[in-house]
């Protein structure tokens, strides 16, 4: 099945595989697509796409960068999408497969639309358009690398505006354009064609005296910024507003508009614009749209705007049948009859008449709330789309109908990401609104953006948010969210409405449409924070209730009723293992409803079981071919995993459970592959201070475990006292291989003493004894550090080629990348320096291919050795500042790891000695301010490679460094 990319350049770069989003990280990664985009389906070359990514002075080495970046955008996006030709490369895109081409055909439909006189059409069109857009231009890219091409694109978007604007204003609804309008003479004051827009509206609107004040406005604007009067456009229709022209006058057509029954706004429309230009397009290929998802999210007020700006395509009128109140399923047809107005007194039945009356007309019903009737209308619906080939049907619903023919459209939370064209996002700006409407403006925006991802964009929620403004501030908010459904409500609201106005009557609602075995899983699954698999939710939901058979289709059940959404990200990057996930207002309710009937305990205790378990078969599996994978899942469960660690932390009971959890995470590497190590600490101290004095075994574990962690951060003290406690937990267990193992880690890092290479032998040994793979794995790469950095040259090349051996033989590709790191540092100390760059570059380039957060930090460190070794000396600066950038994220100390800061130490020293003061400063900043410094460090080794001078003597001993 062929795969369809959609990519986005109207507003921040956005790219979706199927329908999900593919994230790209590095900026120049970034940049090349973006320049690869502009120019779809042509090639660019390579000198066209250097000056792109790096202006006219690019870098040494930019052009091997760039094949780089090339070689990880294709790991992205998949071989295929980035082609290379002998001129350069190109990017080939489908016809719709681009925002900005569909923008133009659009644009150019609705222009002609609009000089065929059919206004009402082009307003419609070049609305879905201006829907296209998210903000500005690649707004997410460096403003000086595509000022062109935004300059362009923004044209075209002012321009569109323009013709929306007039055509809008043509079909006689001058007050539809005077919000934008506002908007528009804002952020633009000095275009006359807002302007002169603006002033035909307000006088089309009956406010003549508005628009000369505009009018008044502009002459000033121009005067006082261009010294300039207003163009001949502006005079002359400010001399026809004097003379109240009739030519000018607001024309009256009799449109679908002046048909149906769509209740009039009564607040502002807040954002949608991405959601709206969808709806268009579904219902344009579709005679059935179903809008779903959870409520409160906005559904019906999506579907009323969407139905009013499609009005036009209607002559027969936009109908609304809303369905909130019908509780008799038979008396469905009546109801949708009497909102389309139709006076049948006839015997025949209601659903006889009503497909009589819409057989041959064309007319758009929006048929709103059908959750509770779903069985009801989907009969229905199907009739009357048989027999009416000119109707179509916007429905809204928490449960799709499952009608043949039927598109869906799942509505999500109001977009939480800050639009930079449009200031804050949508859900802040819903949030600032409705509370000036409570005149308690939002004073705090880092407390207001929290609040509203906390809420999850549900415009409902945010709503009621914002009458507590009145009385707390959005920090005090966030404070009480724990109790949101009781915080969240309107006591005064009448009661035959309270299901509309307060968070839990709507949750209510969607409980009350689940089935009862669906109502049990939705309260067990509230356990699971971020996303679960179907192993996860059968190990922990089923049973007492809940056949384990049938928890698929109960799955799938509350997917269709908007309770349950798959998490399609984690799913493509997971390889197409389905996830789950509830979001955190419906995972609240499920967790009231499981204390309520006093069970939470009961299945958090099994979901921390699941999770255990997890957590020690990965640590079982360790260090073999399965090891990426393992490191992808436990990254992936981090929020199950956190939330097992934090239940144990509150029943001591579990202590011993959560302490092997953080245990076994730390054999597997996790925390260093997120680098969180801080975090591996946090938890091993909280949880080891409730061990009981029985539980011997946990307790060493745990206390090396803590010891190992704090070595490596360079906290050598508190490794120090870890060690201590070590020895004194069990003196008969003080030579165990874990003690010895973080023994000899200690002496190795922390004193730079040589004994630790028969220590970490004798660990090594010992693990293997006990049939403990991995960490005798771990024992044999530190043995190999040791011995590289405190060995002579034949101990040195020995370890190394051991632990080379070791890790292949694994096929473990982690340990692969150290075995690599190990190469190159025993090559760097004990051989030829040039020789180091191949098997380091090589580790890097494999460490971000598995997405290690922790590795590539070390490899391009070392890198700045063998370059300062090579007498390489700005660009060993260059390295150390990237390193040191890198080193960041982990959170190490260099100067507690003594090994490593002596050879940080000399390479900056020669640097230093053999560069000024100032160019040092500059070189290492350089290498400090790279968004991708692995993309440098690699572009680096590349040129001092190519241009190394070979080695003619053998290679020398360099001997221990600390």
């Amino acid at each position: 099945m062929k795969v369809r990319y959609e990519f986005g350049i109207l507003g921040p770069l956005n790219v979706t595989r199927d329908g999900v989003s593919v994230t790209i990280r590095a900026e120049r990664q970034r940049c090349l697509l973006a320049a690869l985009l502009i120019n779809a389906d042509q090639t660019v070359s390579m000198d066209a796409l250097v000056s792109r990514l790096w202006g006219q002075n690019p870098p040494d080495g930019a052009r091997n960068a760039l094949q780089n970046y090339v070689l990880r955008l294709r790991r992205v996006l998949g071989p295929n999408v980035v082609v290379t030709d002998r001129h350069g490369y190109v990017l080939h895109v489908t016809r719709d497969g681009l925002d900005a081409r569909r923008f133009d055909s659009l644009v150019q439909e609705g222009e002609s639309l609009s000089s065929a006189g059919d206004h009402e059409q082009a307003a419609v069109v070049l609305g879905e358009a201006l829907g296209l857009w998210r903000g500005e231009a690649l707004a997410d890219l460096p403003t000086e690398r595509f000022q062109d091409v935004v300059a362009a694109l923004h044209e075209k978007r002012l321009a569109a505006q323009e013709s929306w604007i007039d055509a809008v204003i043509r079909c006689g609804r001058p007050s539809d354009a005077l919000p934008e309008l506002r908007r528009l003479t804002e952020r633009h004051p000095l275009r006359e064609r807002f302007w002169a827009q603006q002033m035909l509206a307000f006088f089309q609107c009956g406010r003549q005296a508005e628009a000369l004040e505009c009018y008044r406005q502009v002459t000033s604007l121009l005067a006082d910024e261009l010294g300039i009067d207003p163009g001949e456009e502006l005079q002359r229709l400010h001399r026809r507003i004097l003379a109240a022209d009739p030519q000018i006058a607001a024309v009256h057509p009799r449109t679908a508009r002046d048909l149906g029954n769509l209740p009039s706004e009564t607040t502002s429309f807040i954002g949608r614009e991405k959601e709206l230009a969808e709806t268009w397009r579904l219902l344009r290929l579709s005679r059935l749209v179903t809008l779903t998802g959870v409520g409160g999210v906005g559904k019906t007020r999506l579907a009323l705007r969407a139905a009013r700006q499609l009005s036009a395509s209607f002559p027969e009128g936009v109908w609304l049948a809303d369905l909130a109140a019908l509780t008799d399923a038979t008396l469905l047809a009546r109801a949708v009859a009497e909102a389309l107005e139709i006076r049948d007194q006839s015997v025949r039945s209601a659903v006889e008449s009503l497909a009589d009356h819409v057989r041959d007309r064309r007319l758009l019903l929006v048929l709103d709330n059908c959750e509770h009737l779903v069985d009801a209308v989907t009969p229905l619906m199907q009739h009357l789309l048989r027999v009416a080939p000119g109707l179509r049907v916007l429905a809204t619903s928490r449960e799709r109908l499952a009608v043949p023919g039927e598109h869906v459209l799942v509505v999500s939370g109001l977009d939480l990401h800050d639009d930079l064209d449009e200031g804050a996002c949508e859900a802040v700006r819903l949030l600032s609104d409705r509370a000036q409407a409570c005149a308690a403006p939002v004073r705090d925006s880092g407390s207001a953006t929290e609040l509203c991802r906390r809420l999850d964009g549900i415009p409902l929620a945010i709503e009621l948010a914002a009458v507590r403004l009145t009385s707390l501030t959005a920090a005090e908010i966030l404070d009480r969210l724990d109790d949101r459904f009781r915080l969240l409500s309107a006591p005064r609201t009448p009661a035959e409405n309270r299901y509309r106005q307060t968070l839990r009557g709507v949750m209510d609602l969607s409980y009350g449409l689940c089935t009862p075995a669906e109502r049990l899983l939705w309260t067990r699954m509230s356990v699971f924070a971020g996303s679960f698999d179907l192993k996860a939710a059968e190990a922990v939901c089923a049973g007492d209730g809940i056949n384990g058979a049938d928890l698929l289709d109960l799955i799938t059940g509350l997917i269709h009723k908007s309770v349950l959404a798959v998490d399609g990200e984690i799913r493509l990057r997971t390889g197409g293992t389905a996830r789950y996930r509830l979001l955190e207002t419906i995972r609240q309710y499920g967790l009231d409803r499981l204390r309520a009937g006093d069970n939470d305990v009961q299945y958090r205790g099994r979901h921390c079981d699941h999770y255990q378990t997890l957590a020690k078969s990965a640590a079982a599996d360790w260090c073999s071919p399965r090891e990426v994978q393992w490191l992808d899942r436990l990254r992936t469960e981090l929020p199950n995993l956190r939330a097992a660690l934090g239940f144990c932390l509150t029943r001591p009971e579990r202590a011993h459970n959560g302490a092997q959890i953080a245990a076994d995470l730390t054999r597997t590497r996790s925390w260093f592959f997120s680098s969180t190590l801080g975090e591996a600490r946090h938890w091993l101290e909280s949880l080891s201070a409730n061990l009981t004095p029985e539980i011997c075994e946990t307790t060493i574990v745990a206390t090396v475990m803590k010891a190992f962690i704090a070595t490596l951060q360079g906290d050598q003290a508190a490794s120090r006292t870890f060690l201590d406690h070590c020895r004194s937990a069990d003196p008969s267990r003080a030579q165990s291989p874990a003690v010895a193992y973080v023994e000899g880690v200690h002496t190795l890092l922390a004193h730079g003493d040589p004994a630790c290479i028969d220590q970490l032998v004798r660990a090594r040994d010992g693990f293997r004894a006990a049939g403990h793979t991995g960490d005798a794995h771990m024992a044999t790469m530190f043995w190999a550090i040791a011995a590289a950095f405190l060995g002579n040259q034949s101990i040195a090349v020995s370890a190394c080629e051991a632990y080379v051996a070791d890790a292949n033989a694994s096929g473990a590709e982690w340990a692969c990348t150290w075995a690599q790191w190990c190469t190159g540092l025993t090559e760097l100390l004990h051989g030829d320096p040039s020789g180091a760059l191949l098997p380091l570059c090589d580790a890097l380039v494999r460490q971000c291919r598995i997405d290690d957060r922790w590795g590539p930090a070390w490899a391009m460190e070392t890198l700045a050795w063998a370059a300062g070794a090579l007498e390489r000396h700005h660009h060993a600066a260059q390295l150390l500042g990237a390193a040191h950038r890198q080193r960041q994220v982990t959170g190490a100390a260099l100067t507690g790891l003594l090994p490593l800061h002596v050879q940080h130490t000399r390479a900056k020293d020669r640097a230093r000695e053999h560069l000024e003061a100032e160019a040092y400063a500059e070189a290492w900043q350089i290498g400090a301010d790279a968004e991708d410094g692995v993309t440098l460090a690699l572009g680096i080794a590349d040129e001092v490679f190519r241009q190394r001078t070979p080695t003619t003597t053998p290679p020398r001993d360099r001997g221990p460094t600390a």
